[in-house]
């Protein structure tokens, strides 16, 4: 997602804290909109037995925002005031599930075992990445089942937020894509949900609350608050019942087979300095004073892979099944020819629709559905381009 607005943590806190709580007071207020599925018992062993938990979240601006995030952490903190909590923001705007699933060890891991994760992607998948069901159920079932096999005790909470387009579809009575791809995963690995989506279009529809209030698809703090309660509310019905004493974390099951046998479960990143630079590509702080278009902070001291030029030639040696590219795609975003072990070429755009104001941030998937072991990758940068350069500007190299 482009635009998005932060409010000063302190403020933040200070608002949100004069929010009503949202939502009934009977029990199960919010339905089927909050799916309770597998166990949370892991993480509550950890809140309330041995008092110290990481909670850790990850998705793209909607998580990086001061919104449902702070709100969760807060709740936490007063449900377990004795509890010491290290929370991780794992957000960046405009990434999808398939960035996610390639980011999850450096960005969700690296500090250490997850006790309690919350992931969204919804919204992302449609508008920034638009998806293919497929492509949801890779990125979404790589996330899931890689963190479980970082940590098989790891409780897991899917999120789904909702833009203009999702809430018109479920308007109309049906389930946008990526949230029912999303849900499908959820169901096969037994993942709890919470449909925020599904409760905005109905209050919506209802009158009851206008895509405003809301606060649109970076909601306000009065749609975050709707969230953060139905949060709460699964929490309610999850740990309804006394921990019994002495209770040991037990490992999730992991159901075999998984939906897609090629979900980014191995997914990770290879530093892009394992290139092989053959001709135009150089490794460096790119000198961004010089380039056109909006530049996030994050990106701007990264050393990265940079070619410029058409002609441009690097190799890459990986292993896996899906190799791909995270990468800033600015206005001279160009083509790359792709060749995997001396076969076919292929052309790939590098710009995405948002490039032509700002570096956006995306993976590009270079070649999926190999075999697997060793293989190597050429990138040629192609002489046509549909734009204003020929540039590419990797990150980090994916590997599944």
């Amino acid at each position: 997602m482009r635009s998005l607005f932060f409010l000063p943590a302190a403020a933040f806190v200070v608002l949100t804290a004069a929010l009503p709580r949202v939502g009934r007071a009977e029990p199960a207020s919010f339905g089927d909109k909050v799916q309770f599925r597998g166990s949370l018992t892991n993480s509550r062993v950890c809140f309330e037995q041995r008092k110290k938990a990481t909670v850790a979240f990850m998705g793209g601006s909607i998580t990086e925002m001061n919104g449902y995030r702070p709100m969760v952490c807060e709740r936490l903190k007063k449900r377990f005031p004795q509890t010491e909590f290290k929370f991780v923001d794992a957000g960046i705007s405009s990434t999808c599930s398939t960035t996610g699933a390639f980011r999850l060890a450096s960005d969700v891991f690296a500090q250490g075992p997850v006790d309690l994760f919350f992931v969204e992607f919804a919204v992302n998948d449609d508008q920034d990445a638009a998806h293919t069901r497929a492509e949801c159920i890779r990125g979404m079932e790589g996330i899931i089942r890689h963190a479980r096999q970082l940590n098989p005790n790891i409780d897991i909470v899917m999120t789904f937020f909702v833009n203009e387009g999702m809430l018109k579809t479920l308007q109309s009575g049906q389930t946008p894509l990526t949230i029912e791809a999303h849900e499908t995963v959820a169901k096969h690995e037994a993942v709890s949900t919470i449909n925020l989506a599904k409760e905005a279009a109905e209050e919506i529809t209802a009158g009851k609350l206008t895509w405003k209030q809301y606060g649109g698809v970076h909601p306000a703090p009065y749609g975050n608050a709707i969230g953060a309660s139905m949060i709460d509310e699964l929490f309610d019905r999850a740990w309804a019942a006394p921990l019994p004493p002495g209770q040991a974390l037990v490992a999730h099951p992991v159901p075999q087979p998984p939906l897609d046998p090629l979900s980014y479960t191995k997914a990770r990143f290879i530093d892009p300095k394992e290139a092989h630079i053959i001709s135009g590509w150089t490794l460096g702080v790119p000198d961004w004073k010089a380039l056109s278009g909006g530049k996030r902070d994050r990106f701007t001291k990264i050393p990265m892979l940079c070619a410029t030029e058409a002609g441009a030639d690097a190799t890459l040696d990986f292993e896996g099944t899906t190799i791909g590219a995270f990468v800033v795609a600015g206005p001279d975003a160009g083509e790359v020819l792709v060749r995997i072990d001396g076969g076919r070429s292929q052309l790939i755009n590098v710009y995405h629709n948002y490039s032509s104001g700002l570096h956006y941030p995306r993976s590009v998937i270079l070649g999926t559905d190999l075999s697997e072991g060793h293989h190597t990758i050429k990138l040629h940068m192609a002489d046509q381009t549909k734009h204003t350069g020929h540039a590419m500007r990797i990150i980090q190299f994916e590997a599944n």
